[in-house]
């Protein structure tokens, strides 16, 4: 009887997740290339078109039982005229008013955070970081948890550069 009972829970949980995925699938995001350790998506057309970069931490560092997935994400859309936007969203949610720091090599950078997502306070930010991104080796982001746990994550920055170039080309972006 538990064997059933399982096998039916199975089933119902693959066709929850198939149901899940349908929206992006018909988001449109399509996976154009793999660099290294970033990988370079793309979505829309012209005006809406959007282009970003995703990493994920080599290696991450913390006393947390749990933590959802981790990434860095590089933005540009052409609509809003955005580009360069930098967020490392955590996997948990960040202590409220806290910063989060980010290490390039020996340079140092401040983000803000929102809920479970850090940010450049401004576009000079952002054009710093990713500066600073396509000259480093390695990345280390130190966030504070809303419960106070201290997190250490290490990016590997190969690949990051030419990943930055294919989302500038595929972007129309100089």
């Amino acid at each position: 009887m538990r064997t059933k009972t399982v096998s039916t829970l199975v089933m119902l949980l693959s066709g929850f997740l198939v149901i899940a995925a349908a929206p992006i699938q018909s988001a449109g995001v399509k996976s154009a290339e793999v660099f290294k350790d970033w990988s370079v998506h793309l979505a829309g057309k012209k005006k809406g078109k959007v282009c970003y970069i995703h990493g994920e931490p080599k290696k991450s560092v913390g006393k947390y039982k749990r933590r959802g997935p981790t990434y860095l994400q590089v933005t540009h859309r052409i609509a809003d005229r955005a580009h360069n936007e930098v967020s490392i969203t955590a996997g948990y949610r960040y202590k409220k008013d806290s910063a989060v720091g980010v290490k390039i090599d020996k340079k140092s950078f401040s983000m803000f955070t929102d809920g479970t997502t850090a940010w450049s306070r401004d576009a000079r930010g952002d054009a710093a970081l990713v500066a600073a991104m396509r000259a480093g080796t390695t990345m280390i982001v130190t966030g504070t948890s809303k419960r106070g746990t201290v997190t250490k994550d290490r990016y590997s920055l190969s690949g990051f550069t030419a990943a930055h170039k294919a989302i500038n080309k595929a972007c129309h972006k100089k």
